[in-house]
This record gives structure tokens, sequence and C-alpha cells, in this order.
């Protein structure tokens, strides 16, 4: 499968190994983070920063670039990891992650990281910021989208079906929400805690275009994300379902890994096995 204006599945799958080999090495700088939900959402930051969404790297403050607010603002360093493969910044400040004078906090800060749209970390919030933004593109006609991430665990928050009434109501079509439906929040599995059900169907209601897709699967991601880009009738929800550590299997298998210490042995042994996935994907691209 290809599609147009994307590089290969190929390519984007080794970018994607990129941003999850660059994710361990920030948080294994640190020694522990939130790695679990970071690495959920890899794949689908490959696919939008493979050319899914309009920006330029030399220009973070293009008016009319495409935005994006990762609301679930404790996955920074994925999405720190992916930009800086993009060339908004050096490599090297991953490895200050969350250090005294950093430009890559905890959670993602406008301020002080280029390439991030909006301050999140406050969970719900993002929704609310990321809908101001769709309807501020929409009114100055820039033709520019906003793509909204969260976590299954932040729809807890009222604030978030505020925001899933607001945007159908106002028409945001340049708008597309990504749920990380990975069945783990801070203290356990969503469905223990509040059960979600049916996200596709709830959204559907709320009068939102849905798709539920194999959130980890590059194909099914970048499928969905290109039928938006070319159809926008309503405000677009895509339920990713993922699994929380995707693609490092030594995490994934950690029970409660939404926080994680993450040193010695068990930050080796994930690097050293990430290290190996990735040349051999290049290996099989060349």
């Amino acid at each position: 499968m290809s599609i147009p204006g994307l590089p290969s599945l190929k390519e984007i799958r080794c970018f994607a190994a990129r941003i999850r080999l660059e994710t361990l090495k920030c948080v294994g700088a640190r020694g522990f983070g939130h790695l679990g939900g970071a690495l959920s959402i890899v794949d689908a930051l490959a696919v939008l920063y493979s050319g899914i969404m309009r920006i330029d790297p030399h220009n973070p403050q293009w008016p009319d670039r495409d935005k994006l607010v990762m609301s679930k603002g404790h996955a920074g360093p994925a999405l720190y990891a992916t930009l800086a493969l993009k060339g908004y910044f050096p490599l090297d400040w991953l490895s200050t992650l969350n250090q005294p004078g950093t430009r890559l906090p905890s959670h993602c800060d406008r301020k002080l990281t280029p390439g991030i749209d909006m301050t999140t970390g406050s969970l719900g919030q993002g929704v609310s910021t990321a809908i101001g933004l769709a309807l501020a593109q929409k009114m100055d006609g820039r033709g520019s989208r906003t793509c909204l991430i969260t976590g299954d665990g932040e729809l807890n928050e009222g604030q978030a079906w505020e925001g899933a009434l607001f945007a159908p109501q106002h028409q945001l079509t340049n708008l597309t929400w990504l749920v990380d439906y990975n069945h783990k929040q801070l203290d356990g599995d969503t469905r223990e805690i509040l059960d979600l059900g049916d996200l596709e169907a709830k959204f559907r209601a709320f009068g939102w275009a849905t798709a539920s897709v194999k959130g980890n699967d590059i194909a099914a991601v970048a499928q969905a994300l290109e039928k938006i880009r070319q159809e926008r009738p309503k405000p677009f929800c895509i339920v990713l379902n993922t699994v929380k550590g995707a693609g490092v299997p030594l995490v994934e298998s950690i029970a409660l890994n939404h926080h994680i210490v993450f040193e010695g042995e068990l930050r080796a042994k994930a690097i050293a096995a990430m290290e190996q996935e990735l040349a051999a994907l290049e290996g099989a691209s060349a």
C-alpha cells in the first residue's frame, strides 16, 4: 500500500523505530518517566509527521502550519523525539529531559520547546485548547488543521465530553481527535476504574465522524488519517486501539507501566533490543 504524498510504509516504520529508540534514550537519561503511554502513540506520531501534517521544522511558528495538541502532556518524550528527528532542535537535547535548565520539561511547554504548539499536562484541558485552535483556524480561513491526542484515562474528565459536544456544533471539520485507547491509566485498568465502553459509538453519537483502528499498525493509522485529509465532513475521531508500552516488549510486560523506573539492566536491554530492531528494519529497506 502506498499513499500519495507520504513515504513508503517501510520508511514510516523505520521512522517509528527511531522515535521509539530516542524515546527510550530520552527517558533513560532521566532514569524514570511516563514511558508506557509515550510508546503507545509512537506509530501515530510517525504517520502524522511523515507528511499528514503540514509543517515546517525550519519555521516552527509558521502561521499556516497544522498544529498538534498533546493533551496527554506526560507523553512528551515521544513527541520530543519526533520533533528532534524532524529537525526542530538538536537530538542531544533529548538527554536533558526534565533536568535543571532543560528546554524539554516533563510535560509539553510551548514556550520552551520548538514545535510544541500548546502547553499541556492538566488532563482534559488539551481538549478545550485544541478546539480553540481549530475554531481560530476556521475563523481566520487559513485552511490549516489541528490534531488532538488524548489518553483514554483522560476521558474520565467531564471537560473532554463538553468538547466532544462543542466541536460538531461548530462544524470544526479541521479537527482530528486521536484517542490512545491502551486500556491502562495511572492506577489500573480503565475498565475497572471507569469503563469507557465503545468509544467509537460514543463519539459517533456526539456527532463525530469516527474510525477505530489498530493504533500500533502503521498502515491502518495511515489509511485512517489519509481519509480525513481527503474527506472532512465532520470533526473526526480515531480510536487508536493500542498497547501501553507498544514496540518494547520489556516495557509492555510491566503491568503498571504508566510511570516506571527505567535504568540499569531494563534500560540497557530495552535500548539494545530497539537498536537491533531498527537495524533490521533499515537493512530490509536498503
